[in-house]
């Protein structure tokens, strides 16, 4: 017997909780996204995850390709494909709570960006509505423009956004600046206490970070008129599986 329909905001608090990742001394679980691609495109791909990590739209530059027969986690790449594994995001909302941070996942969407600045969502899919990965969705109704932002600083990403407390702000800067001495990076914006980020509104009491979305290379590669198929919040994965993008 199937279990009830989980939503997204509840997967996220599970693999959050489950997720050791310790940025200090590179060590535990992250969690992670799965990508599919054709073996041509494979030097395409690598390049185009070059200019995103170059443009601030990879939040890490650990990554991991494998070909057909290689086992990535629990997942056997299949015949003429290779698999690409990223950070996900959602990494930082479980490093969070570690640090005992109290927030809410918010949802995935699109925002623009001028002259290299965020300056607000136009889409947004809430965590608590859906079943489905809001960037997976995003991404199949082609709603971005992610060569424009990394060619000239101009276009829409994939971004999500999550509500950290006001009295644990201290602490949640600290962990952030943490992560950014470690090669996390992809951190849009942050707001005040509440205020609306990027014309999303928060709590009371909470304020709001934004991060890029962990598949934005992904989804340049399908702009690119590419077949790739991207499964989001994929699972965890121990970081010592996981290579760096500059060994490509």
């Amino acid at each position: 017997m199937e279990g009830p329909l989980k939503f997204t905001n509840h997967r996220i608090e599970e693999y959050a909780l489950q997720a050791t990742y310790n940025p200090e001394e590179n060590t535990g679980t992250i969690i992670y996204n799965l990508s599919l691609i054709r073996p041509d495109d494979l030097d395409l791909a690598v390049a185009i995850l070059k200019d995103a990590q170059k443009t601030g739209l990879l939040i890490s530059d650990r990554v991991r390709i494998a070909e057909a027969g290689e086992t990535i986690a629990d997942y056997t790449v299949q015949p003429d494909t290779c698999a690409i594994c990223t950070m996900c995001s959602i990494t930082l909302d479980a490093l969070l709570l570690r640090r005992g941070v109290p927030l809410n996942p918010i949802g995935g969407g699109v925002v623009e960006i001028e002259a290299h600045e965020p300056r607000r969502f136009t889409s947004m899919i809430l965590y608590r509505d859906t079943t489905l990965d809001p960037l997976e969705v995003l991404i199949s109704q082609e709603t971005t423009s992610i060569q424009s932002v990394m060619e000239n600083g101009t276009g829409t990403i994939l971004a999500n956004m999550r509500e950290c407390h006001m009295e644990a702000e201290g602490l949640m800067a600290s962990t952030l600046d943490e992560l950014v001495a470690s090669g996390f990076a992809g951190i849009l914006d942050v707001g005040a206490p509440n205020v609306p980020l990027l014309g999303v509104p928060v709590s009371p009491q909470y304020l709001g970070v934004t991060m890029v979305g962990g598949t934005n290379a992904m989804a340049a590669i399908k702009e690119a008129g590419h077949w790739v198929v991207t499964r989001a919040l994929k699972g965890l994965i121990d970081i010592r599986e996981i290579g760096y993008l500059d060994d490509y």
